[in-house]
């Protein structure tokens, strides 16, 4: 049975979808492939991110018993990289689930997790 979809965007609310894209694009080393003052999207050719403006977007809560979507990233050395995303405007949480992991929020508050 083939399937009947091809996931293609991941779409993230957001206050301000430039700012965001470029926050991504350092994460991802993906392209910003098209931009304007509601949206904007990155690629590398497979799956894109997209951000999108929303009027009064608020940002999820963290801890919260709310199931959220968030965004996973491997990484080769953990420490380094959330140096780099702490660097880049991300924020640290007080509350950190385990280890082998860490959770940051991105500058607009959407929650993403760093697997080392």
């Amino acid at each position: 049975m083939s399937a009947p979809a091809q996931l293609t965007t991941i779409v993230l609310d957001c206050a301000d979808p430039g700012p965001l894209a470029e926050f991504y694009r350092a994460v991802t080393g993906w392209e910003v492939i098209s931009s304007d003052a509601d949206s904007a999207y990155l690629g590398d050719g497979g799956i894109q991110l997209a951000f999108v403006r929303v009027d009064g977007y608020e940002p999820p809560k963290w801890p919260s018993p709310a199931k959220q979507a968030h965004l996973d990233f491997q990484v080769a050395d953990l420490d380094l990289a959330v140096k780099q995303l702490l660097a880049l405007g991300a924020t640290k949480p007080e509350f950190q689930p385990g280890d082998g992991w860490t959770v940051l929020a991105d500058p607009q508050g959407h929650l993403l997790c760093l697997v080392g």
